[in-house]
């Protein structure tokens, strides 16, 4: 008989009853150290007093009135968006995917508004994750994700990422975009080359296209810059966040130019949830953190000794790690023995990570580890990769 809760995740036998930054607590007393952050999102970690205190007061007052009205903490988010990036406005949803549908469904109204209806295909990368639904699937072009779902929603290319020659080939009098990840977190932590991103612009530039990039799992100061982009510095036309901009709440984003944004007008694009009060009281509060003086330096430099750790714990067991990749605090372990196999052999050691492709295992913790946090994974990972030698 089918579960209540249909079995769409194969669930590890476990649950937790709390968490206080780094750490999550069983009902049995169970601790681990959470380097998984609940895949990139839980940015402030967990129990943070200045998010849970920001949640629960807004939550005593009113939690959502739609987008029918004003919505102050929305307007506010916005505005601070704006100042950070290189957006003129912003839209705000409910998730990663949702943002992404929102980032195409965009670039296809500006093109439209523009006088080019025709163009409305967009050119993605072989290893991306955009997400679940029927056009992110398609965006996406994992085979294993698209198997049973129907004819793959049209208007996207896949080209190899990092080639250029193949961006260039691909382009026709219909493409509308380019959409990218600056780095690949479900893809296996594959980070973009500076240069390539710049090649991009480019290219864009030359053929009229619109650039957009995917950092809903790379964004908000992941990588020790609010966007991972900006380690290019490279201007896109919109980009697509989620994850961590809502520390744990559900919560996404569209930023974009006001050459692109000015085209979605009344009625062309809507969500009932997005950007209510309860959502962006939490946006806020995240970015209370994030954007304080020196946090986003201090994640850079966390990022940087945490991968010099891993690359000592690679040295010392070469038959079951073989690199490192990655930026800031979105690092991957490239392995030897299966990822998925010491996905488990670490969650006996009581540190969760998280399994991605090319066989590489994830690791993106809370923004707000320590120093001592990042030591006592190194010693946990130690202990999985000598577990998983003893079977």
């Amino acid at each position: 008989m089918i579960p209540s809760l249909m079995p769409t995740y194969n669930r590890a036998d476990i649950a937790f009853e709390r968490g206080e930054g780094a750490w999550l607590f069983t009902s049995d007393g169970r601790r681990f150290l959470d380097f998984g952050a609940g895949i990139a999102t839980s940015s402030l970690g967990h129990g943070h007093p200045h998010l849970t205190c920001a949640i629960a007061e807004q939550a005593s007052r009113v939690m959502h009135v739609s987008n029918l009205y004003r919505v102050p903490q929305a307007e506010r988010l916005a505005a601070r968006l704006v100042d950070a990036s290189f957006a003129d406005s912003v839209f705000f949803c409910n998730s990663g995917a949702e943002a992404n549908e929102g980032m195409v469904k965009l670039i296809r109204r500006a093109m439209h508004g523009l006088g080019q209806p025709a163009r409305t295909r967009i050119l993605c990368f072989e290893g991306a994750f955009h997400g679940r639904t029927l056009a992110m699937l398609a965006a996406t072009g994992n085979a294993k994700y698209l198997e049973g779902f129907g004819e793959p929603v049209a208007g996207f290319d896949h080209v190899p990422l990092g080639n250029l020659n193949a961006v260039r080939n691909a382009i026709t009098p219909h493409t509308a975009g380019i959409i990218v990840e600056p780095i690949q977190g479900e893809g296996g932590v594959r980070t973009c080359d500076p240069r390539f991103l710049r090649e991009l612009r480019t290219a864009c530039d030359e053929y009229g296209l619109f650039l957009g990039f995917d950092e809903v799992q790379c964004g908000m100061g992941r990588t020790g810059r609010l966007f991972a982009h900006e380690w290019a510095e490279v201007r896109p036309d919109v980009v697509s966040s989620a994850k961590g901009i809502g520390g744990g709440f559900p919560l996404g984003a569209i930023l974009a130019t006001e050459e692109v944004a000015r085209h979605l007008t009344p009625g062309s694009h809507g969500t009932t949830f997005g950007g209510n009060p309860l959502a962006c009281a939490a946006g806020n509060a995240v970015l209370d953190v994030v954007l304080a003086p020196g946090f986003l330096d201090g994640v850079g430099c966390l990022g940087d000794q945490l991968a010099e750790q891993l690359g000592g714990l690679v040295a010392d067991n070469r038959d079951i790690f073989a690199g490192v990749r990655g930026r800031g605090l979105l690092l991957g372990l490239e392995c030897v023995a299966s990822n998925a196999a010491l996905q488990a052999a670490c969650l006996e050691e009581g540190l969760l990570v998280v399994a991605a492709a090319q066989n590489v295992l994830r690791l993106a913790p809370p923004l707000v580890i320590t120093q001592a946090d990042v030591d006592e994974a190194i010693t946990r990972l130690q202990r999985a990769a000598a577990r998983l030698r003893r079977q």
